[in-house]
């Protein structure tokens, strides 16, 4: 998976777990859980969802490097996605 498709993906996540935020706006490194007024539960599902879509375990260490759009991009380039 390039940058361009982890970005995708993740805007497209991030889609189902806030239906009502405006995605277009998203500063690529402002923390998701700021940005999106994402409480824990919201962000595990994000993580899941993750998990679920592309196979990729993402351990509670790891959950600050997918806090923005950027680093989950990244993440996810780097995994192999």
């Amino acid at each position: 998976m390039n940058d361009d498709q982890a970005r995708e993906l993740t805007r497209s996540l991030l889609h189902t777990i806030a239906p009502e935020a405006d995605l277009d706006r998203l500063d690529a490194d402002e923390p998701l859980r700021d940005a999106l007024d994402l409480d824990s539960i919201d962000f595990l599902n994000f993580v899941a969802a993750i998990h679920e879509r592309t196979g990729v375990d993402i351990p509670e260490r790891d959950y600050p490097a997918v806090s923005t759009l950027a680093g989950c991009a990244a993440y996810l380039s780097g995994a192999g996605a």
